[in-house]
């Protein structure tokens, strides 16, 4: 590959990477080891139901995704994408044992590179400049006003004042008020793409008006600084060091295999780039123009779709009802491509090789300088890597029109041979559908995006993000709800559970926990065994019908519910073959769908990894059970601080964990959870006497509250904070769980605060008590005789002091009144009559 003058190509480890025969051993590929019965999958090529699939060669894949444009971080849209991507692939290779080449591209030319890029550099140059407040008010003021002119027209219609920060609010909630309140631009309809453009432009505007009203000068006023300087000095950037460039997309493609890698993405086998393919782009054109389907104006070369169609092919085969969408066209063509002084044959023409204008990268090209357009890449890149067809390409559904269709045009046409008919590029189309957030797509250009780093930072782990987006059909559009998130930590949690539960019981009855030898076991009889076997075939039956996830995921939780059900049968539950045959199942099933980040195939472990279970090579077990033994010996000794006597006590005291250890270490066993079980059973087994002696201290209530608060102890806190939970069982030892810390510290002080609150509730129900007491006995003092007497409403009372006359005007009280105070006054003299009783008549 020749490298291409003025840049500096980015080699990250992808960059050396060769394919990978990812074959799993025979035995793992459950129901599908010949591969005899048909895979379907959604082909965007043959719209309607799912077709069978059929590879070019038996056991092999040659696949192409398109990857991310590398000029801002991924969010969670990109996730959608890439995770969706990952699980088929998985399913492929680890389930129905294929081995497949999968490529996968970087785009690192393209027209928003080069617009952030090039601004940003702007920006910077132009804080480096001595403006006084006033000239910075006036940039400031000038870029206000022309943002809103080209993204809001309706603040700025004829006839109005100048627009400034003090009748912007005025007139945003005038001209948009509508948009703001959730409906749309045109009163008809759900809000969509338009109205979250809006949103994001105002957002923009919002943040410049503050930053005038301010005088922060730059700070705030970014967002619409960012284009308005690139009006007016983008054709002076120097982008013969195309630095300018290559910076920004090497530290974005950084941050989105950073990303990859935490979210469990495997490694595509071979990584392409823009940047690194100039001269293969070149030939791949001129081939094209040679063969008559492409033309060459005024220095940018346009892909001739009448001469293509004409031919005997096919245009807009994925998306034919959008072969007209001006807007789509436009959007595929770049921002930067509205001007680019070339005249087309016809407008749905598309750019195989752009002219650059100043401010833009360029590289030599018998046409002049310029860049390859945004189509042409993949087209370039795919055929370098997996020939003139492929069996799968797959992207965002939002990339099916122009970008798939283009690129299977220009391809066709490379490849096309008179006579022949048409080429098949391409043999199966996979989109993905996309990720919505109140009806818009999520998309960087609207910034209605939550980045993968935050989501992973705040409110997803790897897993359960996964889990969402396998609860879904992979190509069906997917708007996250509060329903779903729900569904999917609960499906997450009954899933660890179940592990952390079996693991807890084989260890319990010392059961070998290195695996049953097989997973097929017979017994008559057996609900279980024959729910496993049903499972398998469910399973399989929906991974075939196009990857159906969301049923996948149904027949795990149905077969961990019914092994919950044996395993909680204490009639079944000193047998647990099954149920770990069941576990080392799933285990497997979520190995292949990419849950456990520490398992690799062929999965034959017994749940998922977690912050305190691992399994590295490289443990070093003395120094993996220090914590472990530690509280062991912190219990042991204020457990010998109480001087207890009975025997069991001092029997447990006396048993000492080491030679267990010893054993398990000469093993060479890796496993932390194993290594620390015989510190963790010694710990549990004094806290267990605890319990058991407790009842009989009655005479010694001292030393019965320190041995019941120690046992306490041990479990909230000792144990809790390594990560082990212990549950109290009738007759028999605490059961030993692998729980992660946080999850139990969390679940600690919940319960923590719960009790506070409880308390609180009850001291200020007890101090709401004790005031009604008060006021009811302050109130009963009076004599009914005296109650009115002190009423300034009355004149006159009788001799029991009910009143006869009101002050206002003299009259008589009304008998509807008068019928009111008797009752008043009865009410008064029982209660007077209970303070006496009570009292005794005492103040």
């Amino acid at each position: 590959m020749r490298s291409i003058a003025g840049t500096r190509p980015f080699f990250s480890s992808l960059k050396k990477l060769t394919p990978i025969a990812r074959q799993p051993p025979r035995y793992f590929r459950f129901y599908s080891q010949s591969r005899m019965a048909s895979i379907t999958v959604h082909n965007s090529l043959k719209p309607g139901p799912p077709v069978p699939f059929v590879p070019k060669t038996d056991g092999k894949i040659s696949w192409y995704a398109c990857g991310p444009t590398t000029y801002d971080l991924s969010h969670l849209g990109h996730a959608r994408n890439y995770l969706s991507n990952d699980i088929i692939r998985r399913i492929f290779q680890d389930y129905f044992g294929y081995e497949v080449n999968f490529v996968m591209n970087y785009t690192d030319v393209d027209d928003k590179i080069i617009i952030k890029a090039r601004r940003q550099r702007l920006l910077d140059l132009e804080k480096e400049k001595s403006y006084t407040p006033e000239q910075l008010r006036e940039l400031v003021s000038k870029a206000f006003q022309a943002y809103a002119q080209s993204n809001l027209p309706l603040l700025v219609t004829q006839g109005q004042p100048e627009l400034d920060e003090n009748n912007y609010q005025a007139r945003k909630d005038a001209a948009y008020g509508q948009v703001l309140a959730g409906g749309t631009l045109s009163g008809e309809g759900r809000p969509g793409d338009a109205e979250a453009k809006i949103k994001m432009h105002l957002n923009n505007m919002d943040s410049a008006a503050k930053s005038l009203q301010t005088s922060s000068g730059f700070d705030g006023a970014e967002d619409i600084l960012l284009p308005y300087l690139d009006s007016l000095y983008k054709e002076t950037i120097d982008t013969s060091d195309q630095t300018i460039f290559t910076d920004l997309t090497q530290r974005m493609e950084k941050a989105f295999n950073d990303d990859m890698a935490a979210l469990n993405v495997l490694e595509p086998t071979a990584v392409t780039r823009v940047t690194e393919y100039v001269p293969q782009i070149v030939s791949f054109v001129e081939q094209i123009i040679q063969k008559g389907f492409a033309y060459e104006a005024d220095g940018s070369v346009y892909f001739d779709i009448g001469a293509f169609e004409k031919a005997g092919n096919t245009y807009a085969r994925l998306r034919p009802e959008s072969r007209n969408d001006k807007a789509l066209q436009e959007e595929g063509e770049g921002s930067l491509s509205k001007s680019s002084g070339g005249q087309k044959k016809r407008d749905a023409d598309f750019a195989l090789w752009k002219r650059s204008k100043p401010g833009e990268p360029y590289w030599p090209s018998p046409w002049g300088q310029g860049r390859p357009g945004w189509h042409i890449e993949c087209s370039v890149m795919a055929s370098d890597k997996l020939g003139d067809n492929m069996d799968i390409h797959s992207g965002g559904i939002d990339l099916a029109f122009p970008h798939h269709d283009n690129e299977l045009a220009q391809s066709e046409a490379f490849f096309h041979q008179c006579g022949k008919g048409e080429h098949t590029w391409v043999n199966y189309f996979l989109h993905m559908g996309h990720l919505s957030i109140a009806g818009s797509k999520m998309s960087k250009s609207l910034k209605n995006f939550q980045t993968i780093q935050d989501a992973l930072a705040t409110t997803y782990t790897a897993r359960n993000m996964r889990i969402v987006f396998l609860m879904g059909r992979w190509n069906d559009g997917v708007e996250i709800s509060g329903d779903m998130r729900k569904q999917a930590d609960n499906w997450e949690n009954t899933v660890d559970n179940f592990f952390t539960n079996i693991k807890a019981k084989l260890a319990e009855v010392d059961a070998p926990t290195d695996g049953v030898k097989y997973l097929s076991l017979t017994g008559a009889g057996n609900s279980l065994i024959e729910d496993i076997e049903q499972a398998k075939k469910d399973l399989d039956a929906a991974l075939r019908n196009s990857f159906d996830t969301p049923g996948a995921m149904q027949v795990i939780l149905r077969l961990v519910r019914n092994a919950n059900i044996y395993m909680n049968d204490k009639a079944k539950s000193s047998n647990l073959q099954p149920v770990e045959a069941a576990a080392r199942w799933v285990t497997k099933i979520v190995g292949i769908f990419g849950l456990d980040a520490t398992a690799k195939p062929p999965y034959d472990g017994l749940g998922w990894g977690s912050s305190s279970a691992t399994a590295a090579a490289d443990v070093d077990p003395q120094t993996a059970i220090k914590p472990y033994a530690a509280a062991y010996e912190k219990v042991k000794a204020d457990v010998q601080s109480l001087h207890l006597s009975a025997s069991s006590i001092q029997s447990a005291l006396e048993h000492s964990p080491d030679a267990e250890f010893a054993e398990v270490e000469k093993s060479g066993e890796k496993d932390v959870e194993k290594l620390a079980l015989p510190y963790l059973r010694a710990t549990s087994r004094l806290r267990d006497e605890l319990r058991a002696v407790a009842p009989t201290l009655a005479s010694e209530p001292q030393i019965k509250q320190a041995v019941l608060a120690l046992s306490d102890r041990i479990r909230d806190y000792d144990l809790t904070d390594l990560g082990v939970q212990l549950d109290d069982q009738t007759d028999k030892p605490s059961l030993i769980k692998f729980v992660p810390a946080a999850k139990l510290i969390a679940a600690r002080e919940e319960k923590a605060s719960q009790l506070a609150e409880k308390a609180k509730q009850k001291e200020e129900a007890r101090k709401a008590r004790e005031k009604a007491e008060e006021e009811k006995w302050t109130k009963a003092k009076v004599a009914p005789q005296d109650m009115f007497k002190d009423d300034p409403k009355y004149t006159e009372w009788d001799a029991d002091g009910l009143p006869t006359k009101l002050a206002e005007g003299g009259e008589s009280v009304p008998k509807s009144q008068a019928k009111k105070l008797k009752k008043d006054w009865d009410r008064q003299k029982k209660l007077h009559e209970e303070y006496l009783a009570k009292f005794g008549g005492k103040a």
